[in-house]
């Protein structure tokens, strides 16, 4: 399945919330991260790990491959105040200096990467002491839930999306860190609710890889169609309540 995300940029945009602020709190009170560190979030996307840690006082540059999403982020931070540098490159090859930052983040894109190349160069840009945060923010399919059936009806209108079951616990994560020689490895998870409208939850869907970013656009119409008569029939509530996990891994390079 090959895989575009700069093909739904604007439904990645608007549907694609991010991270809760929760998320940010418990970073912040575990200094993890702390005001006016020097940031790069890896597989930025629309910025949004990236003007999470703006909003909060650090320097952040953001780095992706696809300059639509690129392009986004750059509308969405104007629209929030803040200044963030991007960079169009790949988490594995970032072309930044050595020792460079004090924080590497990675939300919602670790699996995307050739993952020990991307924690070496993580290693190899960050200062003595610096940390290395992977984070996912997944949905959870569950037996009859909404999610459950999204996933179904995705695989039924693409058979290469192989992404749906997850648990959204990550074990593999702690092997590439480790490896890499990060040291005092730590984790955390919690799970939330997220409400979402009929619209929202299609245009999240849409946002996804297994549909809009891989699929042609009048295969996208049909998928859309149909997931909007399963939620009319199946899920007919104004608000959908869909039940996500946030997991989080972090690691320290070497002093």
């Amino acid at each position: 399945m090959q895989v575009d995300f700069g093909k739904t940029a604007q439904d990645y945009a608007r549907h694609r919330a991010g991270f809760p602020e929760r998320f940010f709190e418990r970073l912040f009170v575990a200094g993890w991260a702390r005001v006016g560190v020097r940031a790069l979030d890896l597989g930025t996307g629309t910025g949004t790990v990236a003007r999470g840690f703006a909003l909060r006082g650090c320097q952040v540059t953001g780095l992706d491959p696809s300059a639509p999403l690129l392009d986004q982020a750059r509308q969405l931070d104007h629209a929030a105040g803040v200044a963030i540098d991007y960079v169009n490159a790949r988490a594995e090859q970032t072309g930044m200096a050595d020792q460079t930052f004090g924080l590497v983040t990675a939300g919602q894109c670790w699996h995307w990467f050739d993952r020990p190349k991307a924690a070496a160069e993580a290693s190899r840009i960050l200062a003595p002491g610096g940390r290395l945060i992977i984070a996912s923010f997944d949905w959870l399919p569950l037996p009859g839930n909404v999610v459950e059936a999204t996933e179904l009806l995705i695989k039924s209108h693409n058979p290469g999306w192989h992404m749906g079951g997850g648990t959204g616990i990550y074990p593999r994560y702690f092997a590439d860190i480790s490896q890499a020689g990060f040291q005092d490895i730590e984790s955390f998870s919690f799970d939330l609710d997220v409400p979402y409208s009929h619209e929202a939850w299609r245009g999240r869907i849409r946002a996804s890889a297994g549909i809009s970013a891989s699929l042609s656009p009048d295969s996208v119409a049909v998928f859309d169609a149909a997931h909007a008569a399963l939620l009319s029939t199946a899920y007919p509530a104004d608000l959908l309540a869909i039940p996500h996990r946030v997991f989080v891994v972090s690691g320290v390079r070497a002093r």
